[in-house]
């Protein structure tokens, strides 16, 4: 009886040890399904986490010098951190110069799997962006923290001055600018009155919202 007994014990750890396992896997998947996490454009229906991507969402259009990690699954000579150069191409071998500037992650994926079809079975390319230069703004003067940002979302110069940690003591917020180059190349300058958007936005007698304004790639700010 006493065998019988330590074995009805044995076998009930077992099935609530195995039960646990499988209670525990459940959880871990759930998390993972839950956490959003972001994946890299891919092609041939490969899904791989892309860290160092998650600004990026799969609109964001790759410009003159951007740096692209490109991946190419068991093709390790294909693996590569590539940049794109001034003429908006990348260079990989088999496939030679690609155009990457005016593409997306995803685009740029199918037109590599494309051009590697003729040297390989099946290619699945994963591309990421792995650093955005292309769009990218100035901050400079009486800011906490002045220097280059990358502009991956809609940016105006009061977003640029939080991001820049806000007004060192003198700043003269009455006389910002943004310095700015039309198409023909001339350099402009738009001003920007802080003091007055604040009060307009506040809705103080007599002031009428004073227009933020639109932050583009390559502008640069100046906080006197």
């Amino acid at each position: 009886m006493k065998s019988l007994k330590n074995w009805a014990i044995g076998s009930c750890l077992v099935v609530g040890l195995a039960l646990a396992a499988h209670l525990g896997g459940q959880t871990v998947r759930k998390q993972v399904a839950d956490s959003g996490i972001a994946t890299a454009a891919s092609s041939g229906g490969q899904s791989d986490s892309a860290p160092g991507s998650g600004h990026v969402d799969g609109s964001y259009v790759i410009g003159d010098d951007d740096v692209l990690s490109i991946s190419v699954w068991k093709e390790l000579d294909l693996t590569k951190i590539v940049p794109v150069r001034s003429d908006g191409k990348i260079s990989l071998p088999l496939v030679g110069d690609v155009q990457a500037a005016g593409r997306t992650p995803a685009q740029l994926a199918d037109d590599l799997t494309a051009a590697l079809r003729g040297f390989i079975t099946d290619p699945q390319v994963t591309v990421i962006v792995q650093e955005i230069k292309s769009r990218t703004f100035n901050i400079l003067g009486q800011v906490i923290k002045p220097g280059s940002y990358s502009l991956t979302t809609d940016t105006t110069v009061v977003d640029a001055i939080a991001l820049a940690g806000g007004f060192r003591d003198f700043a003269k917020k009455k006389a910002i600018y943004v310095v700015r180059k039309d198409a023909n190349g001339t350099e402009i300058r738009l001003p920007f009155n802080y003091e007055d958007f604040i009060k307009g936005k506040k809705g103080k007698k007599g002031k009428h919202p004073m227009p933020d304004i639109q932050i583009k790639p390559h502008d640069t700010i100046v906080v006197p």
